[in-house]
């Protein structure tokens, strides 16, 4: 589960330095501690930029830096403000797009009555998104009491539309049982809804002795010159000072004249004024009651450690936290005997009425004046704080947010089933189909009748004839330049693409019309670099390389002798990737190969769903194998498919000629399907024509649907093996299990994924010998074939069945269609538009910009290297060995960027690049760069200046953590004189330096 911290409790100007602030920022610590089992992320707002490094630093230990995530919106918005309007409307919207661009499981917002006089944004759900929220219940002191709290109707305008906010939450987190009982009544909310996750106290709230000499330093400081009762919390009419004060002036006076009353908390200077006027009244000497102001946390364990006595008079609290760090650091404590504080102070004898002054001032005299009461106060005092954890809290609070996620996922199930009962989407469905020589063309014409079952969909396609009765009669079939044409006809787009040129006309149109991609194969690089070298899309394939793979691919393919181990060595689908609404895999492996390439978030949102397979109606394995000529005692083991490297049937056959099945005259070896057309199939034919068995030893050629399950029903075992796999599912092994087929496979990518149960597996490199073996088991042993056979069809009945992987398809369709960022971005843009409060253009534009930094889906992490200062003849000889190192050195999932600062913009340096390397000029459109989270700023030290680059990203660096390098000045000389292998040696050293340094 993907858990999102809304910490702008730990920012705001009303609640950073505040009760609040410090609960927000102990239990988000606990949550990231107790929930490490899950993917936890904290959100932060830029428009307290002065916070956010502190906050980064809190959490410096704890959470990844590309967990902390900062989102942007146009500023000021403080809703006291009534100019304000618009901008506030259009960043709760910006948030909350923000928020779905980081697809969290559950949001949890600490503090959601923020933003009245400062730049804090909450909301929820007013985007048309549901994001399920948890949002901490402090207390309803103002609904509750809204004389005098809500007299001023902007206030009361601001609390009232948050507190409608709070009633749609998913889930409430009480500080206490007071809480969730005002929560519940006032709230009308149903008891699971509300949940007492309770409170505690920072570990630097504790019992220690402290030096004499600290402690009067601290004394002194804040003008306590005798011993002294203690209050802090805030200045508010509930926390009840006045009383406080009025007590303290009817203490008897031997104990008034012995005692100060400190009131520890920040003052306005109006307040304070009012309170020392009020002590004045009340009889008490200057100095008697001292206004410390603002104390920092580190300072008041020592306060609470040597004060005589702490008083927490408040009416209303949601919890007290002031009262539990007293007791957890070894003070005394009494309290008012209303609302969470019994709860917190855990004993009658320590409270009293507080809207009684002569019952305070009572309960502080005996107090003072018994010395073994105080030890008592103290002493149950630091075991009642010990009942209070932030990691209890905090896994209440994880169990809740779990239940929740459980809770809605069965939701979603069911709401899925009401979604068929509905009208129909229209789908558009782009798939080569038969009679496409392709598999991914007999697969949709497997998979679309149980689509239909889910959707209306027309056939685009790019042939002149569809072959298959069945589509044909119950389809519309659209040319795809006929869909350009009337694209606004469908409700969704889903494209069905592989490595092969039958899909070259999905190419720009899944720009134009993002959809749901169904990724048959991870690899694309075979078709890209097709359309390039046969002059169909001139440089093409280096501006895929560049989009994908960056200058590495680039320089690299500039360099090869070879260009077909450039297609193999890069996958090339960036711009599938990253116009998809959202990728469907049939493998686990697929989803491994996009971490393996864009890192930990490449997969984020794919669905992975199993490859159908219809089973057969009817096998006669008897009249098949008649018509191939079989004997009623012919052993027949097959391999399907096209023949080549990647196959390995060249292993297979060896393994077969140096079994004993080579030599019984009742056994034979079909390839079906189509040869190699180079040197691989030349070779295998000659190895057959001088093995003395070409009388049972076979290549059938292409095998058309009729040849093909021929073969599957005649067969009695097959061997389909895999090397050097493009994230390809292998439907072919997928036939011969639905035929009931022993089929002996090998451990290769998705291939690695099926039941040892119903098929042979060997190991990912395959022995000839190994091989052999088992050949000969499967034929001397019938009932294994029996047993595997029966296995396989249960297995694919089970998960492959084409009514349960066609509703799969339904649902993923639908999600992607529901939650794709781009859809909601547009959606959010909308309801932007329809925003009635008065705006300007900057306003627009500001809305405008904060979108797109928001904006999540740069697949790579990016380390920036401004070449400008090095592009003069003295150091380029420099630094073009130097760049080519950095770059061929680099993480698989880390891209070099050099830069340049063209006219006050970051752009991509790709025309020096160019030049610097021999490359063809590389078209890139999107030429301006924008920073993103995470990425490394690679900085060489000049002597004569600092870079431009660290000066135009010198404020963005604290905003978004981005990570600086320095290599010192002496750097490029020490370089330039190193040896090959010591250069790469210090290079290594650096990546591993970077990898550490963005790992935290």
């Amino acid at each position: 589960m993907r858990i999102l911290l809304d910490l702008q409790a730990c920012q705001s100007s009303g609640s950073r330095t505040r009760g609040i602030g410090r609960y927000s920022l102990s239990l988000a610590k606990a949550m990231v501690r107790q929930g490490a089992h899950h993917d936890v992320h904290l959100l932060l707002n830029a428009a307290f930029a002065d916070a956010v490094e502190a906050v980064r630093a809190e959490f410096a230990d704890l959470v990844p830096a590309a967990n902390i995530h900062v989102w942007f919106s146009p500023t000021p918005v403080a809703e006291l403000e009534s100019n304000n309007q618009w901008r506030l409307r259009a960043s709760e919207l910006i948030r909350e797009q923000a928020i779905l661009e980081l697809r969290p499981d559950m949001l949890h917002v600490t503090s959601l009555f923020e933003g009245l006089t400062d730049d804090a944004v909450t909301s929820i759900s007013q985007t048309a998104e549901a994001i399920p929220t948890a949002v901490t219940l402090y207390d309803l002191i103002p609904l509750i009491n809204a004389n005098p709290y809500l007299e001023n109707h902007q206030v009361k305008a601001w609390y009232y539309r948050k507190v409608q906010a709070l009633k749609r939450a998913d889930l409430l987190l009480a500080i206490s049982e007071s809480s969730r009982q005002e929560g519940l009544h006032w709230l009308h909310l149903p008891e699971e809804k509300i949940v007492n996750i309770s409170s505690a106290v920072d570990e630097r709230f504790e019992q220690r002795n402290y030096p004499e000499a600290q402690i009067q330093a601290i004394r002194k400081q804040y003008g306590l010159e005798r011993p002294f009762v203690m209050y802090t919390g805030g200045i508010d009419l509930r926390k009840n000072i006045e009383g406080l004060i009025r007590a303290f002036a009817q203490l008897p006076v031997s104990l008034r004249e012995q005692y100060q009353l400190a009131v520890v908390c920040s003052a306005h200077e109006h307040d304070k004024e009012r309170l020392l006027a009020l002590a004045s009244k009340q009889g008490l000497r200057s100095g008697d009651l001292v206004m410390t102001g603002f104390v920092p946390d580190a300072d008041l364990p020592i306060l609470y450690h040597a004060c005589d006595l702490f008083v927490f008079p408040s009416w209303h609290e949601g919890f007290g936290l002031p009262a539990l760090e007293a007791m957890a650091c070894g003070a005394p404590v009494i309290a008012a005997n209303t609302s969470s504080l019994p709860e917190v102070v855990g004993l009658d004898d320590a409270l009293f009425d507080p809207r009684d002054d002569a019952a305070i001032s009572a309960k502080m005299a005996a107090v003072l004046n018994d010395p073994s009461f105080s030890e008592r106060l103290r002493a149950h005092g630091l075991q009642q704080a010990k009942k209070f954890s932030w990691d209890a809290s905090a896994k209440i609070a994880i169990e809740a947010f779990e239940r929740l996620h459980t809770e809605r996922q069965a939701t979603q199930f069911a709401q899925s089933a009401c979604r068929q009962l509905v009208k129909k989407p229209r789908l558009a469905y782009f798939s080569p189909l038969p009679p496409a020589r392709s598999g991914i063309a007999d697969y949709s014409a497997e998979l679309l009748p149980e689509l239909a079952k889910h959707f209306e969909i027309e056939l685009i396609v790019d042939q002149e004839t569809v072959s298959d009765s069945w589509l044909a009669a119950n389809f519309p079939i659209r040319h795809w330049r006929w869909f350009e044409q009337h694209a606004d006809r469908y409700d969704r787009v889903l494209y069905s693409i592989g490595n092969s040129t039958f899909h070259t006309y999905m190419l720009d149109l899944m720009h134009k019309f993002p959809g749901t991609v169904v990724l048959h194969d991870f690899f694309h690089s075979g078709l890209i670099a097709h359309l390039d070298l046969t002059g169909a899309k001139p440089g093409y394939w280096n501006e895929a390389l560049y989009r994908s793979h960056g200058y590495k691919a680039l320089i690299e393919k500039n360099q090869a002798e070879d260009l077909t181990q450039v297609i193999w060595n890069y996958p090339c689908n960036h711009q599938v990737l990253s116009q998809a609404r959202g990728v469907i895999v049939h493998s686990s492996y697929s989803k491994k190969l996009a971490q393996d390439w864009y890192g930990a978030g490449g997969a984020n949102a794919w669905q992975l769903i199993p490859h159908l397979r219809v089973l057969p109606q009817k096998i006669d394995k008897r009249a098949a194998r008649t018509q191939l000529g079989l004997g009623e005692d012919d052993f027949l083991l097959c391999s399907f498919g096209i023949l080549g490297p990647t196959k390995m049937n060249q292993v297979l056959l060896d393994a077969w000629l140096s079994s004993s099945l080579a030599n019984n005259k009742t056994c034979h070896l079909v390839f079906v399907g189509q040869a190699d057309g180079g040197e691989y199939g030349v070779h295998m034919k000659n190895v057959i024509r001088k093995s003395g068995c070409e009388d049972r030893i076979k290549i059938t050629g292409f095998a058309d649907m009729d040849l093909f399950r021929t073969y599957l029903q005649a067969a009695d075992a097959a061997v389909q093996l895999r090397g050097m796999s493009r994230g390809e599912t292998s439907g072919t092994v997928l036939d011969c299990m639905a035929y009931g087929l022993p089929t002996i496979i090998n451990n290769n990518g998705s291939m690695a994924e099926l039941p040892s149960s119903a098929l042979i597996k060997l190991e990912e490199e395959v022995r000839v010998q190994e091989l052999a073996t088992q050949i000969e088991k499967l034929f001397a042993q019938a009932d294994l074939r029996q047993q595997l056979g029966q296995a396989a069809i249960a297995y694919l009945r089970e998960f492959h069945a084409p009514g349960t992987v066609g509703l799969q398809y339904f649902d993923a369709i639908e999600y992607f269609f529901e939650n794709d960022v781009q859809l909601r971005q547009s959606r959010t843009v909308k309801k932007i538009a329809e925003l009635e409060a008065p705006y300007t253009p900057h306003d627009l534009s500001a809305a405008a910009e904060c979108l797109n930094l928001n904006s999540r889906r740069q697949l790579h992490k990016r380390v920036f290297f401004d070449i400008a200062p090095f592009l003069h003849k003295s150091s380029a000889a420099v630094l073009r060995p130097l760049l080519a190192h950095l770059i061929q050195s680099a993480p698989q999932t880390w891209l070099i960027e050099p830069v340049v600062i063209d006219n006050g913009v970051l752009r991509c340096a790709t025309k020096e690049m160019s030049e610097l390397f021999g490359l063809s000029m590389i078209d890139v459109m999107a030429d301006v760069l924008d920073v993103r989270e995470n990425d490394v700023f690679l900085n060489i030290v000049t002597n004569n200046a600092v870079s431009e680059l660290k000066n135009y990203l010198m404020p963005k660096i604290k905003l978004f953590g981005l990570r600086e390098v320095a290599l010192m000045p002496d750097f490029l000389e020490e370089y330039a004189s190193m040896e090959m292998p010591a250069r790469e040696e210090l290079l290594s050293q650096w990546w591993q330096s970077l990898k550490l340094i963005n790992n935290h």
